[in-house]
């Protein structure tokens, strides 16, 4: 089966039954992790290996792309704006999520804590391709507006995806060191039940300097971000190119960072997920009107990345072990979301917002998607051994949380939220 008949099948049915889920309410992105299934190797076998082989590269080109829109939407206004509710909606349901995960997930899943802590940090992330046109389609209506709801939702969602990236890059790094240390001791990674955090029982497998990476790691990406940003605003400025080429040199930028972050990285800790992110921020702090054009563009430009991201993640699935989690993924899924239902209840404690309101902010925020499909298989393809349970849950937490959440948006904002009556047409 050649590449470009595979390619071009993947579209036209991911479009077409991306088109179908819409007419029935669903998300497209339900739609196209289906074909994906369908389509990949352990059903029909109509996806041509050569793009199996480089899915995980096309999933990172797609992540790229994610937090290159995020930066660049970001307006750090809002969050201040709507105020502490929303900065606190940004990290407090993930890490409750989180949380969650590293109470459950070995009981029901069998697998190690920092196993869990990988696959909450992919399970944790709200779906920005759910949420937003959501939570616009209530701002047109009025619903929620006079309190700030839908913009606390969507402003606290973009950093809340980039939040839970940069942890999940930490967590899956530290795993990988935990199971290169228990092989070096003689021990097999393969088992899910290998000491947590030691070797040998004495010999911790991740010294503290790992530990001071992180925050390094962190704050050099932000550094480095924010003085690129810096750099591309003046150059913008100065030199008038068109918004193609703009987003050609942003794009090429990106993937350097992220080759030197896997070339130095074991050298200098440097996140080039933190740094993709500041640029974009920048960008749009110190040229407006260029962050927004360039947005248009990525926009864009994620409407073929999206389907193939999500399409190659269904094509990756490993439909026997899924099987064989089937329950107990179902089970972890639902209760790691009551963790952040929790977490966001928590969040919205002392603020002027009613119980309905509130439940309704806890539904809103619960759909999982796009930073799933963008990082699930990345275990799997740095060969960890949690690779397919990761892989697994997070396909699931697409399929339930998806649709559900989109489905209970839908039958409750009318009755759970207020409507400005300002917002009114005439006659209503």
């Amino acid at each position: 089966m050649g590449m470009l008949f595979s390619l071009a099948l993947m579209m036209l049915c991911g479009i077409a039954v991306g088109w179908l889920c819409k007419r029935l309410r669903l998300p497209a992105l339900f739609g196209m992790l289906l074909v994906g299934i369908l389509l990949g190797p352990q059903m029909l076998d109509l996806i041509d290996g050569h793009i199996l082989d480089i899915s995980s590269e096309l999933r990172r080109i797609a992540l790229i792309i994610i937090l290159t829109r995020a930066g660049l939407s970001l307006d750090i206004s809002d969050l201040k704006r709507v105020g502490r509710p929303a900065v606190l909606m940004c990290f407090v349901p993930a890490c409750f999520e989180m949380l969650g995960m590293v109470l459950l997930a070995p009981r029901l899943m069998g697998i190690s804590v920092e196993d869990a802590l990988v696959m909450g940090a992919v399970i944790a992330a709200v779906s920005p391709a759910v949420i937003v046109p959501k939570m616009i389609r209530l701002m047109e209506e009025g619903y929620g507006t006079k309190k700030g709801i839908p913009q606390m939702i969507l402003a606290a969602a973009s950093v809340d995806d980039v939040f839970v990236i940069v942890l999940f890059s930490i967590f899956s790094n530290l795993a990988r060191r935990v199971e290169a240390a228990g092989v070096a001791a003689g021990k097999t990674s393969a088992g899910a039940s290998r000491a947590v955090g030691t070797v040998a029982g004495t010999v911790p497998a991740v010294s503290w300097t790992d530990l001071v990476k992180i925050p390094v790691s962190i704050l050099l990406g932000v550094a480095v971000g924010l003085l690129l940003g810096r750099l591309f605003a003046l150059y913008f400025e100065k030199v008038h190119i068109r918004d193609t080429v703009k987003m050609i040199i942003l794009m090429s930028t990106f993937f350097l960072l992220d080759a030197v972050e896997s070339k130095c990285s074991q050298y200098v800790p440097f996140s080039a997920l933190i740094a993709i992110m500041a640029v974009g921020i920048m960008l749009r702090e110190k040229r407006r009107v260029a962050a927004d054009r360039l947005a248009v563009r990525f926009n864009k430009l994620w409407v073929g990345a999206e389907l193939l991201l999500f399409i190659l993640v269904g094509a990756t699935v490993d439909l026997d072990y899924a099987a064989g989690a089937g329950a107990a993924a179902v089970l972890l899924i639902f209760g790691v979301l009551a963790f952040r239902m929790l977490g966001v209840f928590l969040c919205l404690l002392r603020t002027e917002l009613t119980g309905r309101e509130r439940l309704f902010s806890m539904i809103a925020y619960m759909p999982k998607a796009t930073v799933q499909a963008a990082i699930g298989g990345v275990p799997l393809a740095m060969g960890l051994g949690c690779g397919n349970a990761v892989l697994t849950v997070a396909v699931l937490a697409i399929l339930i949380t998806a649709p559900l959440g989109a489905f209970l948006i839908d039958l409750t904002y009318r009755r759970l939220l207020k409507r400005d009556e300002s917002r009114m047409e005439p006659g209503e």
